[in-house]
Protein backbone atom coordinates (compact mmCIF):
# COMPACT_ATOMS: atom_id res chain seq x y z
CA UNK A 1 0.00 0.00 0.00
CA UNK A 2 1.22 3.52 -0.63
CA UNK A 3 1.48 6.09 1.54
CA UNK A 4 -1.19 8.17 -1.12
CA UNK A 5 -3.87 5.33 -0.40
CA UNK A 6 -3.47 5.74 3.50
CA UNK A 7 -3.83 9.10 3.02
CA UNK A 8 -6.88 8.92 1.06
CA UNK A 9 -8.18 6.55 3.61
CA UNK A 10 -8.20 9.35 5.89
CA UNK A 11 -8.36 12.28 4.02
CA UNK A 12 -10.87 11.36 1.38
CA UNK A 13 -12.51 13.50 -1.74
CA UNK A 14 -10.82 15.96 -4.16
CA UNK A 15 -11.50 18.96 -1.35
CA UNK A 16 -8.97 17.41 0.72
CA UNK A 17 -6.25 16.81 -1.80
CA UNK A 18 -4.19 20.52 -0.40
CA UNK A 19 -4.13 18.37 2.49
CA UNK A 20 -3.03 15.00 1.42
CA UNK A 21 -0.21 17.07 -0.67
CA UNK A 22 1.11 18.76 2.25
CA UNK A 23 1.36 15.26 4.11
CA UNK A 24 2.76 13.50 1.57
CA UNK A 25 5.57 16.37 1.41
CA UNK A 26 5.86 16.59 5.14
CA UNK A 27 6.22 13.28 5.77
CA UNK A 28 8.76 12.62 3.50
CA UNK A 29 11.18 15.48 4.77
CA UNK A 30 10.43 14.66 8.39
CA UNK A 31 11.85 11.12 7.19
CA UNK A 32 14.82 12.59 5.72
CA UNK A 33 15.58 15.82 7.57
CA UNK A 34 14.39 14.66 11.25
CA UNK A 35 11.43 16.74 12.80
CA UNK A 36 13.21 19.99 14.33
CA UNK A 37 15.13 20.66 11.41
CA UNK A 38 12.26 20.45 8.91
CA UNK A 39 10.55 23.56 8.98
CA UNK A 40 7.24 24.97 7.68
CA UNK A 41 8.99 27.17 5.33
CA UNK A 42 10.45 23.74 3.99
CA UNK A 43 7.58 22.06 4.02
CA UNK A 44 5.41 25.32 2.08
CA UNK A 45 8.22 25.39 -0.40
CA UNK A 46 8.47 21.16 -0.81
CA UNK A 47 3.99 20.93 -1.45
CA UNK A 48 4.20 23.91 -3.48
CA UNK A 49 1.33 25.67 -1.08
CA UNK A 50 1.08 29.31 0.60
CA UNK A 51 1.91 29.06 4.85
CA UNK A 52 -1.61 30.11 5.19
CA UNK A 53 -2.59 27.49 3.34
CA UNK A 54 -0.51 25.14 5.99
CA UNK A 55 -1.50 27.25 9.16
CA UNK A 56 -5.38 26.95 7.81
CA UNK A 57 -5.27 23.38 7.64
CA UNK A 58 -3.02 21.86 10.64
CA UNK A 59 -2.83 25.55 12.75
CA UNK A 60 1.23 25.43 12.75
CA UNK A 61 4.17 22.65 12.35
CA UNK A 62 2.52 20.46 15.63
CA UNK A 63 -0.41 20.07 13.95
CA UNK A 64 1.06 18.99 10.99
CA UNK A 65 3.17 16.24 12.81
CA UNK A 66 -0.38 15.75 14.72
CA UNK A 67 -1.92 14.83 11.43
CA UNK A 68 0.72 12.43 10.39
CA UNK A 69 0.73 10.65 13.63
CA UNK A 70 -3.11 10.10 13.81
CA UNK A 71 -3.81 9.28 10.44
CA UNK A 72 -0.91 6.38 11.14
CA UNK A 73 -2.54 5.15 14.24
CA UNK A 74 -5.89 5.27 12.61
CA UNK A 75 -4.66 3.26 9.64
CA UNK A 76 -2.64 0.60 12.06
CA UNK A 77 -5.56 0.56 14.07
CA UNK A 78 -7.55 -0.31 10.10
CA UNK A 79 -5.52 -2.94 9.28
CA UNK A 80 -5.76 -4.84 12.83
CA UNK A 81 -9.24 -4.36 13.39
CA UNK A 82 -9.22 -5.89 10.06
CA UNK A 83 -7.43 -9.11 10.94
CA UNK A 84 -8.85 -10.03 14.61
CA UNK A 85 -12.67 -9.76 12.77
CA UNK A 86 -13.82 -13.35 13.17
CA UNK A 87 -11.15 -14.54 15.11
CA UNK A 88 -12.30 -16.11 18.08
CA UNK A 89 -9.60 -18.55 19.86
CA UNK A 90 -7.18 -16.38 21.89
CA UNK A 91 -4.12 -17.94 21.15
CA UNK A 92 -5.14 -17.20 17.31
CA UNK A 93 -6.06 -13.22 18.51
CA UNK A 94 -2.85 -12.60 19.80
CA UNK A 95 -1.27 -14.18 16.68
CA UNK A 96 -3.54 -11.58 14.89
CA UNK A 97 -2.36 -8.97 16.96
CA UNK A 98 1.51 -9.66 16.15
CA UNK A 99 0.59 -10.02 12.24
CA UNK A 100 -0.99 -7.17 11.67
CA UNK A 101 1.64 -5.00 13.78
CA UNK A 102 4.10 -6.45 11.31
CA UNK A 103 2.33 -6.16 8.39
CA UNK A 104 1.44 -2.74 8.65
CA UNK A 105 5.15 -1.42 9.49
CA UNK A 106 6.63 -3.98 6.44
CA UNK A 107 3.96 -2.16 4.12
CA UNK A 108 4.37 1.50 5.31
CA UNK A 109 8.03 1.66 6.61
CA UNK A 110 7.77 5.32 5.69
CA UNK A 111 4.89 6.04 8.13
CA UNK A 112 6.40 3.42 11.05
CA UNK A 113 9.68 5.25 10.55
CA UNK A 114 8.00 8.53 11.04
CA UNK A 115 5.55 7.50 13.84
CA UNK A 116 8.65 6.12 15.75
CA UNK A 117 10.20 9.51 16.27
CA UNK A 118 7.24 11.43 15.92
CA UNK A 119 5.51 9.59 19.38
CA UNK A 120 7.06 11.55 21.83
CA UNK A 121 6.89 15.01 20.29
CA UNK A 122 2.69 14.39 19.82
CA UNK A 123 2.84 13.17 23.47
CA UNK A 124 4.55 16.28 24.89
CA UNK A 125 2.36 18.61 22.17
CA UNK A 126 -0.59 20.41 22.33
CA UNK A 127 -2.17 17.36 20.99
CA UNK A 128 -1.27 15.13 24.12
CA UNK A 129 -4.81 14.99 25.15
CA UNK A 130 -6.28 13.84 21.85
CA UNK A 131 -3.54 11.19 21.64
CA UNK A 132 -4.26 9.85 25.12
CA UNK A 133 -8.29 9.67 23.82
CA UNK A 134 -7.15 8.20 20.59
CA UNK A 135 -5.05 5.32 22.38
CA UNK A 136 -7.96 4.48 24.49
CA UNK A 137 -10.54 4.41 21.88
CA UNK A 138 -7.49 2.14 19.82
CA UNK A 139 -7.00 0.04 22.55
CA UNK A 140 -10.59 -0.55 24.17
CA UNK A 141 -11.65 -3.60 21.88
CA UNK A 142 -7.83 -5.10 23.02
CA UNK A 143 -9.08 -4.54 26.95
CA UNK A 144 -12.65 -5.87 26.24
CA UNK A 145 -11.16 -9.13 24.76
CA UNK A 146 -8.26 -10.13 27.56
CA UNK A 147 -11.20 -8.65 30.02
CA UNK A 148 -13.61 -11.54 28.75
CA UNK A 149 -12.89 -14.83 31.46
CA UNK A 150 -13.28 -17.26 29.04
CA UNK A 151 -10.21 -15.83 27.15
CA UNK A 152 -8.27 -15.09 31.20
CA UNK A 153 -8.30 -18.57 31.09
CA UNK A 154 -6.17 -19.20 28.52
CA UNK A 155 -3.68 -16.66 29.13
CA UNK A 156 -1.23 -16.39 32.17
CA UNK A 157 -1.53 -14.43 35.22
CA UNK A 158 -0.06 -11.24 34.31
CA UNK A 159 -0.87 -7.60 34.91
CA UNK A 160 -3.57 -6.79 32.55
CA UNK A 161 -1.50 -3.44 31.63
CA UNK A 162 1.29 -5.16 30.59
CA UNK A 163 0.23 -7.55 27.98
CA UNK A 164 -0.19 -5.53 24.96
CA UNK A 165 3.66 -4.83 25.60
CA UNK A 166 4.48 -8.52 26.06
CA UNK A 167 2.38 -9.36 22.96
CA UNK A 168 3.87 -6.78 20.52
CA UNK A 169 7.71 -5.76 22.37
CA UNK A 170 9.81 -8.16 20.27
CA UNK A 171 7.96 -7.60 17.13
CA UNK A 172 8.02 -3.78 17.96
CA UNK A 173 12.20 -3.32 18.71
CA UNK A 174 12.69 -5.78 16.08
CA UNK A 175 10.85 -3.63 13.60
CA UNK A 176 12.52 -0.63 14.60
CA UNK A 177 16.21 -2.34 14.27
CA UNK A 178 15.16 -3.25 10.62
CA UNK A 179 13.60 0.72 9.70
CA UNK A 180 17.25 1.69 11.18
CA UNK A 181 18.98 -0.31 9.14
CA UNK A 182 20.53 -2.19 12.06
CA UNK A 183 19.34 -5.97 10.46
CA UNK A 184 18.88 -6.35 7.35
CA UNK A 185 16.15 -9.49 6.68
CA UNK A 186 12.68 -7.88 7.04
CA UNK A 187 10.36 -8.39 10.06
CA UNK A 188 8.08 -10.91 7.59
CA UNK A 189 10.36 -13.29 7.36
CA UNK A 190 10.21 -13.73 11.33
CA UNK A 191 6.55 -12.93 11.70
CA UNK A 192 6.02 -16.41 12.78
CA UNK A 193 8.84 -16.64 15.46
CA UNK A 194 7.42 -13.18 16.78
CA UNK A 195 3.82 -14.06 17.06
CA UNK A 196 4.25 -17.72 18.57
CA UNK A 197 6.97 -15.34 20.95
CA UNK A 198 4.08 -13.22 22.34
CA UNK A 199 2.22 -16.63 22.55
CA UNK A 200 5.02 -18.48 25.17
CA UNK A 201 5.03 -14.72 27.10
CA UNK A 202 1.23 -14.63 27.28
CA UNK A 203 -0.29 -17.87 26.81
CA UNK A 204 -1.11 -19.83 29.59
CA UNK A 205 -0.07 -23.00 27.98
CA UNK A 206 -0.12 -25.41 31.05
Amino acid sequence: MEPTDLLERCYPGRRAESKRQILRCALRLFNEHGIDATTIDIIRAESETSVGSIYHHFGNKEGVIAALYMAALDDQAHLRNSYVSGVNATKEWVYALVFSYVDWVVGQPDWARFQYQARYAVAQSAFGDQLKEANRVRNAQMRDWFSDPAHRRDLKDLPRELIPSLIIGSAESYCRAWLSGRVKQSPALHRQLLAESAWLNVGNND
